[in-house]
This record gives structure tokens, sequence and C-alpha cells, in this order.
């Protein structure tokens, strides 16, 4: 076999520029984990033997391929020390957008958008209505090469570029020429381009009198509009559609089922190879009343096997919305004939948005160990990317970007492993010391004391804002900050924080057992019996599924309300702890990020001591001011 060095004298000079070593002076953090030196002497090879998934194989400096992207993967393979072979475990390997046509993303934490907005190409835009979208400016055109790269370096390989509550401009030829612009971009580091679409666009638009999924004229509509973007864009991806859920339209207004809708979008894009992932995020459509938790399983089990083969059902881990702990949803053991794939949030949403430290990779493997990653054809992250000069934020946040990259290469690897990779490439630090290669240099505790810190935030994160299976009492209007009294009467009672916990004098939590809303039977077993005995619930879970007196006993020997003043105090702790770590940490860390995030764990640690004392402050009331 020839070695091919035609992909590397190509890509040779961006690299120089990008992974140059680390400055010793001023780091903003824009070059992600992309600052290691390239070996010299790599050697690449095409193999057209091993399978069409665009892995690779490392022995030495030789990388071996089936494609031009294995190349790819296996050259950031190597540069973080790989050797072996690697073929990615999901087809679909995606980052959802968020991202508004006028530049601003919502659940965004980390500024405007990279894809959208007249501060970065000439777009359609209301004060600019006859723009040409046809091109980008030379230093957008640069950012989103960085990008492109960023998310091939750890696999992924698709990008939905703007927001599910999607405008129906989104698809008018002004737009789908600039989105033909960034596929262009984005295909050589083998990133396809998705399309968030509005139900409703052909009538919204105009241009028909109905969006009815069985009317003909509608039918052709989208097939007409399929044709159009397949012509700009051959490897289109495909539509993502949020659709009955919080405002939009969907096939319900018409009388429709949720297959009718996706196999009417399914069959104008079949022939061009497109998909369509439709959300099962819905709640009120139909079932108003129901136990929230409990509405996207009532919503599609009973169209479990009537979807097209082109139809994929995207559901959130959890089976509310993106909590710091839920359960697995249960929609995952319903749909049994239909090809699913499931959504991580890594914008921090609900766990501190731009503000707190919290590593989301263990909360996605608590997922994974309920749902066997064999039943997904792939997962979608909802991204946590923005303008801001460091990408997302909060420095430490790169880390979720780049461990759902990981996870969604290789869901085997474990939190320590893709945190200690992410430490070593991010802050040039002495590896992590193990028992074969001992080390004890100052920067290889600093590196074993920031796993650490990573490690433990998620769960320090559950401790000071709802421990022990409580959820969603965040303040109404921007989910950051606890509102345990919310309740506003002019909004559905879903919507309301105290829908969540209903504390009384007596006890807290939501009975979801057989004896409440039996949310409890949607789970197969042994988890449908195991979560509806209080006896034998997890006590992670235990106010989620259960009503529990105060007084109760728990594992620990505690009274539930004494558990739950020790959990928050625990969680409060483990932040001061992490400000430790960072103290001792600076003479490791160059200054400008040292500085950034010293001021955000400050900022973590008194927002943990808002929610520590706010919902102790609430909750006490029950127990000792009862009337």
């Amino acid at each position: 076999m020839k070695p091919y060095s035609f992909f590397f004298l190509t890509f040779l000079p961006f690299y120089l520029l990008t992974l140059c070593p680390l400055s010793a002076s001023a780091e903003d953090g824009h070059k992600l984990w992309l600052r290691g030196e390239m070996p010299k002497d790599i050697v690449e090879q095409i193999d057209s033997t091993m399978p069409d998934d665009d892995g690779y194989r490392i022995s030495g400096h030789t990388i071996t391929a089936r494609t031009q992207m294995g190349l790819l993967y296996g050259r950031y393979a190597l540069m973080r020390g790989e050797q072996g072979e690697s073929h990615p475990f999901f087809a679909l390997r995606i980052l959802n957008h968020w991202d508004n046509l006028d530049g601003s993303i919502e659940r965004g934490y980390a500024g405007n958008s990279i894809f959208w907005g007249n501060q970065l190409a000439p777009h359609t835009s209301a004060t600019n209505p006859d723009a040409s979208a046809s091109g980008t400016t030379p230093s957008h055109s640069s950012l989103l090469k960085q990008y492109a790269e960023a998310c091939a370096s750890i696999g992924i390989n698709g990008t939905v570029l703007n927001n599910v509550n999607a405008s129906p401009k989104m698809l008018t030829r002004e737009y789908i020429d600039t989105v033909k612009v960034y596929a262009d971009l984005l295909r050589p580091w083998g990133i396809k381009v998705y399309l968030s679409v509005n139900f409703g666009t052909p009538k919204a638009l105009g241009q028909t009198k109905t969006a009815d999924p069985l009317n003909r004229q509608v039918q052709q509509w989208w097939k007409n509009k399929a044709r159009q973007i397949y012509k700009a864009i051959p490897d289109f991806g495909g539509f993502l559609v949020k659709a009955n859920s919080e405002g939009q339209p969907g096939p319900f207004d018409y009388g429709r089922t949720h297959a009718d809708g996706a196999n009417m979008l399914a069959d104008a894009l079949k022939p061009y190879g497109g998909i369509v992932i439709w959300r099962s995020f819905v709640y009120g459509a139909k079932h108003q009343g129901e136990d929230r938790v409990k509405q996207a399983v009532s919503e599609f089990a009973e169209l479990d096997g009537q979807f097209r083969d082109n139809v994929i059902l995207q559901s959130k881990n959890g089976p509310l919305d993106f909590q710091p702990r839920e359960p697995y949803a249960p929609i995952f053991d319903q749909m049994k004939k239909t090809t699913q794939m499931a959504e991580l949030q890594i914008t921090q949403e609900y766990l501190g948005q731009g503000d707190h430290l919290v590593f989301l990779a263990p909360m996605w493997k608590e997922f994974f160990s309920f749902v066997a990653p064999g039943r997904l054809k792939g997962i979608a992250g909802v991204a946590n990317i923005g303008l801001d000069t460091n990408w997302c934020g909060h420095h430490f946040a790169q880390a979720n970007w780049y461990a759902f990259g990981r996870l969604a290469w290789n869901p085997a690897l474990t939190s320590r492993q893709i945190a200690q990779e992410w430490i070593q490439q991010t802050f040039s630090l002495t590896p992590i010391p193990s028992p074969t290669t001992p080390d004890a240099s100052a920067s290889g505790a600093a590196s074993e004391a920031l796993l650490s810190m990573m490690l433990r935030s998620r769960e320090a994160c559950v401790d000071y804002m709802m421990p022990l299976g409580l959820h969603h009492i965040f303040k109404f209007d921007h989910h950051m900050g606890p509102q345990p009294d919310g309740y506003i009467p002019s909004y559905p009672i879903e919507w309301c924080p105290v829908y969540y916990h209903r504390a009384n004098k007596d006890s807290i939590g939501v009975d979801r057992s057989s004896t409440g809303t039996n949310a409890t039977s949607q789970y197969r077993e042994p988890y449908c019996s195991l979560y509806d005995d209080v006896n034998t619930c997890p006590e992670r879970y235990l106010l989620w599924f259960h009503r529990v007196p105060w007084s109760r006993r728990l594992n620990s020997g505690r009274t539930l309300w004494e558990e739950m003043q020790w959990r928050y105090q625990r969680g409060v702790r483990e932040v001061e702890d992490f400000i430790s770590i960072w103290q001792q940490a600076k003479p490791h860390i160059d200054q400008q990020r040292w500085h950034d995030v010293d001021a955000k764990l400050h900022k973590q640690l008194a927002d943990a001591r808002e929610w520590q004392q706010v919902c102790l402050g609430y909750f006490i009331s029950f127990i000792y001011f009862p009337n």
C-alpha cells in the first residue's frame, strides 16, 4: 500500500497555525484542546478492506483507514496518544445549535451565534431585506473552519444550524444559499449540515392555505423544497422537527398524528437519502392534566412501527427536561420498532448555565447505564458554542463539548478517561500519575486535582440544587437560580416549580408510583418494580417517584429533612473545595484562564449558597410553621 500524503499536505498550513504550543503569556482559550504538537513523521495509508465507517488503525506513527476522513480522525487520535483500531459506535454524531436567525441563541451562554446575525455575514434581515446571502467574510470563514476542526477532532459528523423553535424564513432561498456556503466550508471536515424546520412553513410563508400533512399541495410543496435544497447541497443531512410542543405548529393542528407529519417530510427527503429527526419532547397538546413525564410515551407508543425507515425519533435523556438528575426516559423502552436517537444537552440550561463548572460526562454515562447504546442510531447534543472568544463562555464548559464528541464515538470510554484527555490537551500539564508510570511532579499532582474536581462536579451540582430526586424548582423565567415557591396562575401548572415538589407540612415529592400517577408503569423491569416501591427506589430518585414524609429515616439514619440539609451543605462544601484546588493549581495555569475560572468558581459558590439558603428556607416553613 502506498502512503497517502495529499491529505496531510492539503491541511498542513492550517494545522501549523492552529496547533502551536501553549503560549506562556495571555491565553484566551480560543484554541480549545487543539494546542498540541503535530507528530513530524506520520505515514498515512488507505486500506479498502477496513469497514466503511471512517474508522482508523494506528500503529506507531502509521495511520491506516479506508477513507480520507478516517485518516483525519486518526491524526487527532494519534495526538491523544491512541494506538490500535477504532471505529465510531454511533453513525450519527450531531450537534444541535439552538441558534436564531437574529444571532441570539436560546439557552446559549457564550455570546451570539457563530452562524447567524448581521455581524457575521450578509444574511437576509429586517434591516437589510434585499441583501445577498451567497457569501461570508474571510474572518467568518476562518472561524467556521476552526469550529469544523474542533468538531472533527472528536468525531462529530453533523450539525443542525438553527433552533428547533425554527423560523419559517429558514427555508427561503436566501437562507438556503447561506446554508450552502456553510455546507461547503464544513464538508472537508466530514460534517453534514441539517436544518430545524417549522412544520407550518408553507402556510406561514403564504404559499399554501394549510400545513395539513395529508394535503397534496402541502406534500408537493415539501417535495419541491427538498429538490431545491439538494440541488444546492447534494449531501444535505435532513430535517430536525419540533412539532406540537410549546406552541410550535404540527400535525395535531389538522387532526393528524406525529407519524403522518414525519412521514410526509420523510417522503420528500427519501429520494435524496435525507432523514427526518422528529423530537418526542411534547407535552400538553393531547394529554392535558396527565403527569408531564408520562406524556411522551402517551403520545408516541401507539405509533411504534408506523414511521418511515428514514424517520428517527429523538428523545431527551430524561422524561422531563435536562434536569441535573432524572431517571432515564422510558420512551427508550417503549418504542421497539422505531429508530431512535438520544438528545443530550451540552449547554448547561439547568446546571449553572455559563457560570458553573459541571462536567457532564458522568451524567451521560449514567444514562447509558440504563439505555444500551446499541439501541440507538446516534446521539445529538444541544451545543454550548457561541461567539465568545473561548467558544463556550466558561473555560471548563469546553470539556462538555469534548466529552460529547468522545462519547458519540465511543460510549464505553469512562468519564475519567475523557476528563484526563481534555485536561492534558487543554492545559498542557504533566500527564496524571498512574501505578505504572508514577510521576510525583507538582504539575502531575495539579492534573490529578483538576481531574478530581471535574469528576465530582456534577454530583456537587445535584447536591446544592436539587438532591434526593427534587427537580425543576428553578426560577420561572430563565432557569437560573432557585424558586421553589414559583407559581404563576396564568401559566399551565406543569410550567411552575410547585408542581414538581408539592411540599406541605407532612411530606414532599411527587407520587409517580402505582398509587399515584403510575409513571413507573412505563419502565421495563426490573426498574418498574424497583422504582414503584418506596423501600427499593434508589434515594437519588426518591422524591421524583414518591411523596415522602419529612420524618422518614433514610439509609444514612437521618430523617428526610436532615438528609436534605446535609446534602445541600455537602454541595456547598464541594464548591469551596474546588476553589481551593484551583488556588493550588495557579502556578501551573496561565494567568488569564486562571483568573477567568477563579471568578467563575466564586460566582458558583455564591449561587450554591443561594440554592441552599432559599430552598431550605422555603421548605423549613412547612415543618416548623405548618400553618
